[in-house]
């Protein structure tokens, strides 16, 4: 099963159908109809879904890629589960804190919550009109592949971003841990509309910030094909164990 943050008509999508169609026996698509970038996890609990279907086994919700994962999982594959639910090809790296806000990864992570194993896809670029797809393209089979056959724990996904380069300078497949990131902030854009009202945009601030060695963007850009499994507990181990000088843990 296939989902993404982009939307189904994103061309991300079509790259993952591509990869897809070379793994597995059928490949069912079910998607956000709009852009859902940045909504992370979030499911709707406030307002009612609606389901298009767009082709043989190509669905559109008018959700997130949480609702997306659910309504694949639990109603229109209920019957016949996938055995895998790839999500992206995402249009722009997910790495670092970025994670956190995802519906690429979010994605994900619903279906790994509802029982099934699964993959955030990435294709990172340099030039935001000349997206190299052929990387993914080109390689996300048998990076899937080999990820299979190693295999992963069921509580974590794995999260795959492609550098931005051309297939044959791209690689290998590393192993990194999530880092720092580049989010320094958020941006606050007022404006003002042909009616005199005034309306926001929120945008990331981006900076150059420190990041360990075995961080996920320092491999990405040394122009790795960076995997980083995740998860959802995120408890802070050091500041947990600074914290139990002072309090007692809990242990049933």
């Amino acid at each position: 099963m296939l989902t993404n943050d982009d939307g189904i008509d994103a061309p991300g999508m079509q790259v993952m159908e591509e990869i897809a169609s070379q793994i597995a026996r059928e490949v069912w698509v079910i998607a956000p109809e709009h852009d859902q970038s940045g909504q992370s996890h979030a499911i709707s609990l406030h307002h009612a879904l609606r389901v298009s279907e767009r082709g043989n086994r190509r669905f559109g919700i008018t959700g997130t890629p949480g609702d997306c994962a659910a309504m694949g999982l639990c109603h229109i594959m209920k019957d016949n589960p996938p055995q895998l639910v790839l999500s992206g090809v995402n249009r722009g790296l997910n790495l670092g804190m970025e994670t956190v806000f995802s519906g690429t990864v979010g994605g994900a992570m619903t279906a790994m919550m509802l029982g099934v194993p699964a993959l955030a896809l990435s294709q990172a670029f340099s030039k935001r009109d000349g997206v190299p797809w052929d990387t993914a393209r080109t390689l996300g089979a048998e990076v899937i592949r080999k990820l299979l056959a190693i295999g992963w724990g069921k509580r974590s996904i794995l999260n795959v971003n492609f550098p931005p380069l051309p297939p044959d300078q791209a690689g290998p497949m590393t192993l990194a841990r999530q880092g720092e990131g580049m989010v320094a902030g958020m941006h606050v854009d007022t404006r003002v509309d042909p009616r005199g009202m005034t309306y926001h945009w929120l945008n990331f601030k981006r900076g150059e910030i420190e990041q360990s060695p075995e961080s996920d963007y320092s491999a990405l850009r040394a122009g790795k094909i960076v995997i980083t499994p995740i998860r959802y507990d995120r408890t802070d181990v050091d500041a947990y164990e600074d914290l139990a000088a002072h309090l007692p843990k809990y242990d049933g």
